[in-house]
């Protein structure tokens, strides 16, 4: 199956690699990403139907589009400009559980799906040498919540997840494949 995965994220051009015959492109969606949504779910799926339909109306085919975000306490928390920002998300989400939401949207000439995964995270409390080193790698930065649970220093500081962590890392590869199924011909 020919798939075009409308994103500029070397984590999920990885990810998608996990399922077995799909001839995947990878297109970056231009979209505008904006979006008015009522819940962090929702606004995770609208910016995937975004994406996805951008690059769809470009090239047809079957796209998929995907947007990870972060949410602690109904808040979203994008990719931290700064350090300063960066320390201010790990104030947020240290000493709590945070949900790390993908939406997804798969769109074909026939077909749309729109979904989402959620997965929850656990940090232990905040200690500032910790996420102060961490941040000076440069890693948050183009990261939803400003981290990557991929990353070591993160693992150190996590004390619970529930989910799927492919999901947080930013794909939910499992989701999509059964989503997959609807549109092989």
């Amino acid at each position: 199956m020919r798939l075009i995965l409308a994103s500029a994220s070397p984590r999920r051009k990885e990810l998608i690699k996990k399922i077995d015959d799909l001839i995947v492109e990878v297109v970056p969606s231009l979209a505008d990403e904006r979006a008015d949504a009522s819940s962090p779910v929702e606004y995770a799926v609208e910016l995937a139907a975004l994406k996805a339909k951008d690059v769809f109306d470009k090239r047809g085919g079957v796209v998929l589009g995907a947007d990870t975000v972060v949410a602690v306490e109904g808040k979203i928390l994008g990719k931290p400009k700064n350090a300063e920002q960066a320390l201010e998300m790990f104030r947020l989400l240290c000493g709590k559980t945070h949900a790390v939401i993908t939406g997804i949207c798969i769109i074909s000439q026939e077909l749309t799906i729109k979904d989402a995964d959620v997965s929850l995270v656990t940090f232990a409390d905040f200690d500032y040498d910790k996420v102060a080193q961490y941040v000076s790698t440069g890693s948050p930065f183009d990261k939803a919540g400003g981290y990557g649970i991929q990353d070591e220093q993160v693992q150190a500081m996590v004390t619970h997840i529930e989910g799927d962590i492919d999901n947080i890392v930013g794909l939910p590869v499992g989701k999509i494949e059964k989503l997959l199924k609807q549109f092989r011909r």
